[in-house]
């Protein structure tokens, strides 16, 4: 029988944390319809995996209206203690250390299970595109195909993937062990089953046309080795194991996070969770030789945590071990990111390292954060596919870090502590709490640090990539506008614009101002416009605004559209809030728009009617019940002011002068495309295809849900 074919524009392989961050940023900027996601695996995470969120990683989750929801529901990481022996060998604590570095950051990192991070995300997405874009579980991709003679052409399909329908069986993943869930399946101690479930030629298939594929499909990733990339580094012989489950203990600091060396039993970290677990990393063993795979049990790694915990007591009722598994260390990173830049991969499929950090799902989601705003505006023919080489030369550099931090302290948390000074073969524990204590602010995502290219005004020799060639930008920023005394909250270009409080001119009420720049895929250029009550800096002010509202924004907003759906322009003044009104602003900087004025709640109706957009100009001034929030200090701006850029992905890609607008338009220039070039269409031709082949197949095949899936992409196809 002949195979359905089917058109999308994002095919996202696998549905964990990565592909569902994927799927939700692609979801937000309209592309419900013609993306779509799946899964080898017939059910989602309910138990185990990953669970530390860091600062980073919840402003992105802010930005998509998720975070408030995670900061409630999960258990905050506060304070990390150091348990260490003494010179007599006995057990100690010697310090404690905060788990976030203060002041990096409006959150700090908390642990949630994965399972109800995944359930947040589904709601989204089923929010943003109601049952247009949804997980399609127990789908097994066989075959990927890229016609190298359209990678090129932005309204073609280059990438051809085969999919077939597994069976419930196959789709179940294989439970090792009886006596409670565990996630061996997913470990490196047990073998990939792809291969095996690539030899039955039995089920549906369906042959999807792509413009652009996603792997998120984990260590194991079929995607990676389909585009032939190859993972470099080295694993360890450290052999861990993890127990989550309510422990009986007089252990002092077991709702904080500890790292604890024994001088002879290995290591324990202590992650206290949500609802009354623990989880424990345990170090089972320092030779994966001295390890029988077969006899791994939680009972096992319970023993051996045990030894360490001595002289202090632990026990875990068999009723309460929520779920574990075992694994070994290892160091990994893709030698490609990409093959044509048309097929991806991402997170685990990427680079691999241990889970100690609290980095593995974090790293992963920001992976897809990074790349799926990129793609979805070359898509809509916002922007030229030279963006996409980006993804790889910023995450890659990114991974390159991760991998480098990750050797250092898996090391040093898994070897036996120094005895004396002349004991060459142990760790000093005083370089582990240094290691620790300054990996927090690599861990924490918040020093990410992007380096030139089009999409980063930076100089050529801030270069920070992995070397992978990218196009520089042809403006350049003024470091110098923001100044170092302000540390943490200043603007840097290429890392992420950090929040301060600002108060709205119209109705007084504070906000943070990156609550205004939510992920929608809009560029953002934010006026800093100094003290408008000065008639030399108003002067300023209004030639800018001249030259946005009559030059840079109508070049790139598609006719109809409001002002302010590809570059949104914020306003914050030093000017105090009382001494001015809205209408001293120019009108550019308070443009007419529907996004507020239309019938019903949340902007949803249909209504072209424009009015005053109130929410444009903010002020830094004090407020009536939050205090001041010293926004140029904390950014380090001075009475002259400043232009920022701020990519869809909140990170700072230009700082100039107000007065500097040939270098505004020099950048947008080279990355995005006038709105006359716009393409967000799809071809006849395609839709005819999908349509043709749609015919060949009798009634009885539309209640496949592989094949309906299909259909109802066609159909957005077609709609379109």
């Amino acid at each position: 029988m002949t195979a359905k074919h089917s058109y999308c524009d994002i095919l996202i392989v696998g549905a964990g944390p990565a592909g569902l961050m994927a799927a939700t940023w692609a979801t937000a900027q309209g592309l419900g319809a013609t993306t779509r996601i799946i899964d080898k695996r017939n059910d989602k995470i309910f138990t185990g995996q990953a669970d530390g969120l860091q600062c980073r990683t919840l402003e992105v989750f802010q930005s998509f209206g998720l975070a408030e929801d995670v900061w409630r529901q999960s258990n905050h990481m506060l304070e990390i203690c150091l348990w260490n022996p003494d010179e007599n060998g006995r057990l100690h604590r010697s310090s404690r250390i905060p788990d976030t570095i203060p002041g990096i950051s409006r959150w700090q990192q908390v642990v949630l299970h994965q399972g109800r991070i995944e359930r947040l995300f589904l709601d989204k997405i089923k929010k943003s595109s109601g049952d247009q874009c949804r997980v399609e579980r127990g789908v097994l991709p066989e075959q990927l195909d890229i016609d190298e003679s359209k990678i090129d052409d932005p309204t073609a399909y280059p990438c051809t993937v085969t999919l077939r329908q597994l069976s419930d069986e196959e789709a179940t993943p294989p439970q090792l062990g009886k006596s409670a869930p565990n996630g061996l399946f997913r470990s490196a101690l047990a073998p990939d089953d792809t291969p095996t479930l690539l030899q039955n030629k039995a089920g549906q298939r369906e042959v999807v046309h792509a413009k652009y594929v996603i792997g998120c499909d984990g260590a194991h990733s079929w995607t990676r080795r389909s585009i032939g990339s190859k993972m470099e580094g080295e694993s360890t012989d450290f052999v861990w194991g993890v127990i989550d489950a309510v422990p009986i203990t007089n252990f002092p600091d077991v709702r904080n996070r500890c790292a604890i060396h024994s001088q002879d039993s290995g290591s324990v970290m202590i992650i206290p969770r949500e609802d009354g677990l623990v989880r424990f990393y345990i170090q089972i063993s320092h030779s994966i030789q001295n390890v029988d795979r077969n006899t791994i049990t939680w009972e096992a790694i319970l023993g051996a945590a045990q030894k360490t915990f001595a002289p202090y007591t632990l026990d875990i009722h068999p009723n309460d071990v929520s779920w574990w598994t075992a694994y070994v260390i290892g160091q990994r990173t893709a030698d490609d990111f990409a093959k044509f830049d048309r097929v991806f991969i991402a997170g685990d499929a990427c680079h691999t390292h241990s889970p100690k950090a609290g980095q593995g799902m974090n790293v992963s989601m920001m992976d897809t954060y990074n790349l799926t705003w990129k793609i979805c505006s070359v898509v809509k023919g916002h922007s030229p596919r030279s963006i996409l080489k980006t993804y790889q030369s910023e995450r890659r550099k990114v991974a390159i870090d991760l991998i480098t931090f990750d050797h250092k302290f898996s090391r040093l948390f898994s070897g036996k502590p120094a005895k004396d000074a002349a004991d060459e073969a142990g760790i000093s524990l005083d370089e582990f709490k240094h290691v620790f204590e300054t990996g927090n602010r690599f861990a924490s995502g918040t020093s990410v640090n992007y380096g030139p290219s089009l999409i980063v005004g930076k100089r050529a020799e801030e270069k920070q990539d992995d070397g992978t060639a990218v196009e520089e930008p042809g403006a350049l920023s003024k470091p110098e506008l923001s100044s170092n005394r302000a540390g943490e909250t200043r603007i840097e270009v290429g890392k992420r614009l950090n929040t301060a409080q600002v108060v709205c001119q119209s109705d007084a009420r504070p906000w943070q101002l990156v609550d205004w720049m939510p992920s929608d895929g809009r560029w953002r250029v934010l006026v800093f416009c100094g003290d408008i009550r000065n008639g030399a800096q108003l002067s300023k002010v209004e030639k800018l605004s001249e030259y946005l509202e009559h030059i840079l924004v109508p070049q790139y907003t598609p006719e109809g559209d409001d002002v302010d759906s590809v570059i949104e322009v914020l306003t914050v003044s030093k000017s105090p809030r009382l001494e001015v009104e809205l209408t001293d602003y120019p009108r550019a900087l308070r443009p007419l728009t529907t996004r507020w004025h239309q019938p019903g709640t949340g902007g949803t109706g249909q209504s072209k009617v424009k009015s005053q957009d109130y929410w444009k100009v903010f002020t830094d001034d004090d407020t009536y019940h939050e205090g001041h929030g010293h926004a140029y200090e904390k950014y380090g701006i001075d009475s002259r002011g400043a232009t920022v850029v701020v990519r869809p992905d909140g990170y700072v890609a230009l700082l100039i002068s107000l007065e500097d607008h040939a270098a505004l338009g020099e950048f947008f220039s080279r990355c995005l495309l006038p709105a006359s070039q716009h393409l967000w269409t799809r071809s006849r031709g395609a839709a005819e295809a999908v349509e043709e082949t749609t015919i060949k197949h009798d009634e009885s095949q539309l209640n496949n849900p592989l094949t309906n899936v299909g259909r109802e992409a066609a159909v957005g196809i077609g709609a379109i």
